[in-house]
């Protein structure tokens, strides 16, 4: 069967726009009603969501625009500066100032929490549906749209409350597929330009999905002389899309040359790139080898400015983190690992309707002629890339999932279309038993994501030790065991100084008061962080000596909280393991704080301060 294309429709006419909004209502719903206690609890998904809160609340509270440093993280070294583009800060800030005069700041937060995962979501799902709208038909453009929440790590990044950027790189990366859409190589090669500019821009997690939409861009040119402006326009529009970008968030003063955001680094390469392959264009070699030949020599030229301006940034985006972190934390989270270290069930959630969507993809490409052919080829490499993207890092899910509901929703068009043909009532249901079975798979993740949370021994809201699973379909938001939002208030009302927290909820207590910490889960303080790791795997006398050094006036921690347990791994007799056992050290003086959880605090004692405390230290191992 040959499939037949009607690219006269109106590019977002009013039938279109309809199949998403019903679709859009009824996943908005869903999700509405599986998250509403952490809604009404105002809890957001992760430690991620509450520091972006928290810098939208510091830039309107006069922060300036082009600053984007925690400055109550690591304070004595002038803070942690955030590798987060204000891009996503601009829809929540703007949904916080139309709110704020009507309810107040704390209600308006919580609606910014809703609110712009679900608009991001029907933005998704416009984007989603107008490539099926045009390419396969109005029926499956409706099933293209319902597929969406059946991939799991997808509809996570989407829920309420989670107000990190993964959600955004993926309606970006969508556009740029409707850029491929386009009849003319002008229009489509910017489009696509702008939407990887602004994708890059967010976070460079983009960048395998970007170089891969160049190199399809590079095959087209190499199918076609004639199409040798796609690539051209798409570099020219990354090029001045992403020098406009950087200076609208980051302005002139950021000259540092990051690996894990975009820097001057970066818009080196990418106007070399834009000038090479525009001169490449104009001399069009009519050799595929000749051709060939230049796509290498311009990648070589743009490696070759890498390993000059910043030879660390040649391999991984994060190979700047200190050794220590990287191996004791970053090395441990979860949604940065990848999915075959995971339950099987967890990779069949995860792949399971990616791998449908590219044999779909496949199949339409075989039962397609002419540029359909190619284009559904191209897809599914695009499709095909996305999915080892995902087999390495568990978070790059979102976009396989996003991708392949195009192509998903035409085969489950294809199989209702083969039900309704059976004209046996019971052979008729088997086969609609049988669709149903086919999405099985899915369905404990569902139900245990409607469940309460049962993780054993859980106290920490880190990615690094998650109560949750990132790959179940609702954001799973457990309680508060540390106590925090409660304990806020005593908090607040001690005298200032730097405390000495643990790293799993250094972020929340960031966010629930306005005291300052060593430091939270975040690279870019990996400094801090290893002073954290050193101070609580250290011993208690050495850990005095260190936060004496630094200027540390209070320590906090979490008692039973999965973090200790690092420590005891690494020192069974460690400052933290001594603290969570409730071991009295003279040179901590308890502070007394109202909470409902295990948040436990102590004053660090001045060494002539000794004398006043009544003592009874138990001697540890160095």
């Amino acid at each position: 069967m040959t499939v037949l294309v009607e690219r006269r429709r109106a590019p977002f006419g009013r039938p279109l726009l309809l199949r998403v909004l019903a679709g859009w209502l009824v996943v908005s719903a869903l999700l509405l009603a599986v998250n509403w206690p952490g809604i009404a609890g105002e809890r957001f998904v992760g430690p991620d969501d509450m520091l972006r809160m928290q810098q939208v609340r510091d830039l309107i509270g006069g922060q300036n625009w082009f600053d984007v440093t925690q400055h109550r993280l690591d304070a004595p070294h002038g803070g942690v500066p955030m590798h987060w583009s204000r891009l996503v800060d601009v829809p929540i800030l703007l949904v916080i100032l139309l709110m704020k005069p009507l309810v107040g700041m704390a209600t308006a937060e919580v609606i910014a929490g809703v609110a712009v995962p679900l608009l991001t979501l029907l933005c998704l799902m416009v984007l989603v549906a107008r490539v099926a709208w045009f390419l396969l038909g109005e029926e499956e453009t409706s099933l293209a749209v319902l597929a969406i929440p059946l991939s799991t790590g997808l509809l996570f990044q989407f829920s309420p409350m989670r107000i990190d950027h993964h959600a955004w790189q993926v309606v970006f990366g969508l556009a740029a597929v409707n850029g491929l859409m386009s009849r003319s190589a002008r229009t489509g090669g910017t489009v696509i330009g702008l939407s990887l500019a602004a994708g890059l821009a967010i976070s460079m997690e983009e960048l395998p999905i970007a170089a891969v939409f160049c190199g399809l861009l590079a095959l087209r040119w190499l199918r076609d002389r004639k199409d040798r402006l796609w690539l051209v326009h798409a570099m020219q529009a990354l090029a001045l899309g992403s020098v406009v970008l950087f200076l609208a968030t980051r302005g002139f003063g950021d000259g540092i040359q990051h690996c894990d955001a975009i820097s001057p680094l970066h818009l080196l390469v990418f106007l070399w790139g834009a000038l090479a392959l525009t001169g490449l264009a104009a001399r069009n070699p009519p050799s595929v080898l000749l051709l060939a030949s230049a796509f290498a020599g311009i990648a070589a030229g743009a490696v070759g400015i890498v390993r000059v301006m910043a030879p660390s940034c040649v391999g991984d985006g994060f190979s700047q983190v200190d050794p220590l972190v990287q191996d004791v934390w970053f090395s441990q989270i979860r949604e940065g690992m990848p999915v075959y270290l995971g339950a099987w069930h967890q990779q069949v959630t995860a792949l399971l309707i990616p791998v449908l969507g590219l044999a779909a993809a496949a199949l339409l490409m075989t039962r397609s002629v002419g540029w359909m052919r190619s284009w559904w080829f191209d897809y599914a490499l695009l499709l095909l890339a996305a999915i080892l993207v995902a087999v390495f890092v568990k978070r790059a899910g979102a976009m396989a999932g996003a991708l392949a509901a195009i192509p998903f929703g035409w085969m489950l068009a294809r199989m209702l279309a083969r039900t309704r043909l059976v004209r046996n009532p019971l052979a008729r249901a088997g086969a609609l038993a049988a669709l149903v079975l086919l999405l099985m798979p899915l369905t404990p993740r569902v139900i245990d994501s409607l469940l309460p949370t049962r993780a054993k021994g859980a106290n920490s809201v880190s990615a690094a030790t998650p109560l949750r699973d990132d790959s179940s379909i609702i954001a799973l938001r457990p309680p508060d065991p540390c106590g925090i939002a409660s304990a806020a208030p005593s908090l607040d009302a001690l005298p200032p100084g730097e405390t000495l927290a643990l790293i799993d909820p250094s972020t929340p207590l960031v966010f629930y008061t306005h005291r300052a910490f060593v430091a939270s889960s975040h690279h870019r303080g990996d400094r801090a962080m290893r002073f954290a790791i050193e101070a609580f795997s250290a011993s208690p006398q050495v850990a005095r000596r260190m936060l004496s050094e630094r200027g540390v006036r209070y320590v906090s921690i979490c008692s039973g909280s999965n973090e200790i347990e690092i420590y005891r791994k690494r020192n069974p007799k460690g400052f933290a393991v001594a603290l969570d056992k409730g071991e009295t050290l003279d040179w901590l003086e308890p502070v007394s704080i109202e909470t409902a959880g295990t948040l436990r605090m102590w004053k660090v004692v001045a060494a002539g301060d000794h004398a006043a405390l009544k003592s009874s230290a138990t001697p540890l191992m160095q």
